[in-house]
């Protein structure tokens, strides 16, 4: 689980983010609202921790802002504030869950669970489309403008794991730990290969090449034309 936590109490962000080191789990702070709403934007998180009140931009600001831009990461209001309307105003800002202080840590971790889980739930995903690009989880075709493309199973998981982190850099590592599972050398061509025999299948004919290489980082697969 990656959490972002937007703290500005640094004894409250401490606790939280120690028991969530010890707990297994990926987190990263902002002290303050502007911050918050940076990496809350940019950042690839299961879950945010945000703070009611914060400096500059206030908690609930940054999850209505998130809201607005379509930005569907659940999160979990932190308040002092424990009122009936001070709940009730967290959720309708675009709150998923919302914990008064003082509360329990594994209380706290267990809210996180319970929204990444249900959050993962709803979003199950049958297909993945980048541009004119689609993919069928559950048939296991992939078209390209209404054609098929033949991919052998190696290449499907390959275009899968680039699909599933469209619009971002896929490393040579990440790809072999997905996709191989570490069985080859870092430095084998093993990827160059099958990257260029995906390539061939996917962009050789349209205009548009959707796969792409990033020097000196790996991969990304997007519509370059997107807006």
């Amino acid at each position: 689980m990656h959490v972002l936590l937007v703290e500005d109490d640094l004894d409250t962000a401490e606790f939280i983010r120690s028991g969530m080191l010890q707990s297994g789990h990926q987190i990263d702070l902002a002290e303050n609202g502007d911050d918050g709403l940076h990496l809350a934007m940019t950042g690839n998180y299961d879950v945010l921790v945000v703070d009611r009140m914060l400096p500059g931009r206030d908690g609930l600001s940054i999850v209505r802002t998130l809201r607005q831009m379509e930005i569907t990461t659940p999160v979990l209001i932190l308040s002092a504030l424990g009122e009936v309307d001070h709940r009730v105003e967290g959720l309708q800002a675009g709150g998923d869950d919302y914990l008064v202080k003082p509360y329990a840590f594994t209380e706290l971790l267990a809210r996180l669970q319970a929204l990444v889980r249900r959050n993962r739930a709803e979003q199950a995903e049958t297909s993945l489309q980048v541009r004119d690009l689609v993919m069928d989880l559950l048939k296991h075709k992939v078209t390209r403008a209404g054609k098929r493309i033949d991919l052998l199973p190696r290449e499907f998981t390959l275009l899968e794991v680039l699909m599933r982190h469209a619009g971002e850099v896929v490393t040579r590592t990440m790809l072999l730990e997905k996709v191989w599972d570490y069985n080859f050398d870092p430095q084998t061509n093993i990827i160059n290969v099958h990257m260029s025999r995906l390539r061939s299948k996917v962009d050789k004919g349209f205009d548009v090449p959707l796969i792409n290489t990033v020097r000196g980082a790996g991969y990304i697969i997007h519509d370059p034309e997107a807006a």
